[in-house]
């Protein structure tokens, strides 16, 4: 049975690690190794720095940086003390930068000088005055602008234990730790906000069901911005003392090098990551019979990808796990006990305490086998959405997280996803969910990726337009697909239309962005 940290807060887990396992790698990065002990000196040193420069209990700093060092330097940093993390995108402009950045009402940026194209530096030179709660701006990787910080100047500060150890203990579980923005594929971004308590809650209930341990080691893609990166990556890790590999930006070729180096016990990713890696020559090379566990989160996996992550992860247990912002991270996972035909069809069942229900529209209980919306109740269910008290009643209620996910319960507790609420169209009176329909189309050999969307019709009110990214040399036809459609599922939800593309958007967490689907759609592209 692996040891498993009991701490009320993220600061205290660090410190209770480093305290156990002081010189054990907690992480990779760039073919260096840092330990417990080294990260809990240095992110001490950074809460310093932020107390030195007037931060308080309850300031916000937002993070703009890859899966790097320093984005886990100012994480454990803040949150030591109290100052709260506002999740932000290496991929965000002025429009998200501006609408994030003023909503959560956040103090200061952390940010690299540059990345790519995009100077940051001289950006936020220029946008200071369109984000006017952002007082202090602090560079890494290169000099800011005049009256900017140098984060690398801030990992030398000197600690004053007295001041340091006062911050710390006026941290309490129920504060807020991170506000994490909903990743845009419906609507206007909601900030969920993150609990010491919840974040805890939901890596313990991943950490006690996974038996992570020392020994584990899992390469991490998943943006640190979202629960999938942060929460089921760093933070279960940290609870079982585990060790992973930072990847800085999603890379097949990148991650092969790096398990190749240092070998891993975990696959862990959205479908999108899995089905990519898959397909790439160096990590096909690997020895992936070293991996006993093969997690896929983020969306529902078709059962074509799953299959295929079964037959190449020989000693591997094959786990959907389901969680989003409000729940800081994952509360359902499949059983290690439950068979893999279950696996193919099933997004497992609730974790640590966690409650599942299911319900209709009057919020009332629906049957086993009935399909209504899953609401979840726990420790791990956040506070509710920042600055928005009527988004927040509409969701969160008596205790119940509404997810807007549809779904059922059968007899035996698992829980089978059906789609999303709001992505439910109605073709000629039936209700379709769109994710059915790309399960099956996604079986079909010449299709790599497919999402669904309900668009306008004149006769029918709505029909399924769904898009189509072939693999490589394939070349299917509208009528292929719609005849396969045909064989194995009802005529109403057999698509309407077929669009083919290169590739389809993507969120910054890799999920399919449907709003931007619709949004052509509505635009008549």
């Amino acid at each position: 049975m692996s040891e498993i940290i009991q701490a009320s807060t993220v600061g205290e887990a660090l410190e209770t690690a480093a305290s156990k396992r002081p010189g054990s790698p907690m992480f990779y990065y760039e073919d260096k190794e840092y330990s417990y002990a080294s990260v809990n000196e240095t992110t001490d040193r950074v809460a310093m720095a932020l107390l030195n420069m007037g931060f308080v209990r309850g300031d916000k700093i937002g993070i703009i940086g890859l899966n790097q060092p320093e984005w886990l330097y100012m994480y454990f940093g803040a949150v030591k003390i109290g100052v709260v993390i506002t999740g932000l995108s290496v991929r965000y402009r002025d429009t998200e930068l501006e609408y994030i950045l003023n909503q959560s009402e956040t103090r200061a940026v952390l940010t690299l000088a540059s990345l790519g194209e995009m100077n940051y530096v001289s950006f936020f030179e220029g946008f200071k005055p369109r984000i006017p709660n952002v007082k202090e701006f602090i560079f890494m990787g290169g000099p800011g602008f005049k009256g900017s910080f140098s984060f690398e100047d801030m990992l030398q500060t000197e600690i004053d234990k007295t001041r340091l150890d006062q911050a710390k203990a006026a941290v309490e579980p129920d504060d807020s730790i991170m506000i994490i923005y909903t990743s845009g594929t419906t609507g206007v971004p909601k900030g969920a906000v993150l609990s010491h308590k919840s974040q805890m809650a939901s890596a313990r209930g991943q950490a006690v069901h996974t038996s992570t341990c020392p020994d584990d080691n899992v390469a991490l893609a998943l943006p640190f911005n979202h629960v999938g990166g942060v929460t089921c990556g760093v933070l279960t890790s940290l609870l079982g003392m585990g060790k992973y590999i930072l990847i800085p930006m999603f890379s097949p070729d990148h991650i092969a090098a790096q398990i190749k180096k240092y070998g891993f016990t975990t696959a862990s990713g959205v479908p999108t990551m899995h089905a990519l890696v898959l397909m790439n020559e160096a990590y096909q090379a690997l020895d992936l019979s070293q991996c006993r566990m093969a997690i896929v989160g983020g969306s529902n996996a078709d059962d074509t990808l799953l299959k295929k992550i079964y037959d190449s992860y020989p000693n591997a247990r094959v786990m959907n796990l389901y969680g989003l912002s409000e729940t800081s991270g994952a509360v359902v996972l499949s059983p290690w006990d439950g068979d893999f035909e279950t696996t193919l069809k099933s997004i497992g069942k609730p974790i640590a305490d966690f409650e599942v229900k299911v319900v209709d529209e009057s919020g009332k209980e629906v049957a086993l086998g009935e399909t209504g919306e899953l609401c979840f109740k726990g420790d791990a269910v956040t506070k509710g959405y920042y600055n928005m008290p009527e988004k927040t009643a509409e969701t969160f209620r008596d205790g119940w997280l509404h997810t807007g996910d549809m779904g059922y319960l059968d007899e035996e507790g698992f829980i089978y996803l059906r789609g999303r609420k709001k992505e439910m169209y109605i073709q000629g009176g039936f209700n379709v969910y769109p994710v059915e329909v790309e399960n099956l189309i996604a079986r079909h050999p010449k299709v790599a990726m497919v999402a669904g969307i309900g668009v306008p019709d004149e006769y029918l009110g709505e029909v399924g337009r769904y898009y189509i990214v072939p693999y490589p040399d394939a070349n299917p036809t509208e009528e292929e697909i719609k005849a396969f459609c045909k064989e194995h599922l009802a005529d109403y939800k057999v698509p309407r239309e077929i669009v083919f593309r290169a590739e389809l958007p993507l969120t910054p967490a890799g999920k399919i962005q449907k709003s931007k689907l619709e949004e052509e759609a509505k635009e008549g592209k």
